[in-house]
């Protein structure tokens, strides 16, 4: 599948447009665009951008995820993960950073900060009834089947 994608600066081009690492990996690595370093402090987040717009084809999302090894390593993930970016946005693709640890946590120019994977969705209608079907499983949920 071929997707449109546009860099915003064309002072950009030292980074890279998201790209797949590993032959096996579902998430492409989405780098940090940012002019100069941002410290993001303990507890804060910040919007990092990424210098790029895409143009979706109707029926898919990007969606964007934290990389692991900034959250195990650094205590750092993504607020609104995964964020979903629709097929009719054009805007710049833009990632919300957080820092749960307890240092300061420096984003530079290039870094490796999240991961996107393009997927397919449905659009569904609803049909409202009176009630539903039963299953097995019922209204269990929240743990309800023990450790």
């Amino acid at each position: 599948m071929k997707i449109k994608i546009t860099r915003l600066d064309p002072q950009s081009n030292d980074i890279p447009l998201p790209k797949y690492v590993t032959p096996g990996a579902a998430g492409m690595d989405v780098c940090a665009a940012v002019r100069k370093r941002a410290v993001i402090p303990p507890g804060k987040t910040v919007l990092i951008p990424t210098g790029f717009s895409i143009e979706l084809p109707a029926g898919f999302e990007a969606q964007i995820r934290p990389r692991s090894g900034l959250a195990i390593n650094h205590n750092v993930g993504l607020l609104n993960s995964p964020g979903t970016i629709d097929s009719d946005y054009r805007g710049e693709i833009k990632i919300v950073v957080t820092n749960f640890g307890e240092k300061s946590f420096i984003v530079q120019r290039g870094d490796r900060i999240a991961q996107m994977i393009i997927a397919r969705y449905v659009r569904a209608d609803w049909k409202e009834v009176e009630r539903l079907n039963r299953s097995k499983r019922g209204g269990g949920g929240f743990g309800h089947t023990g450790k």
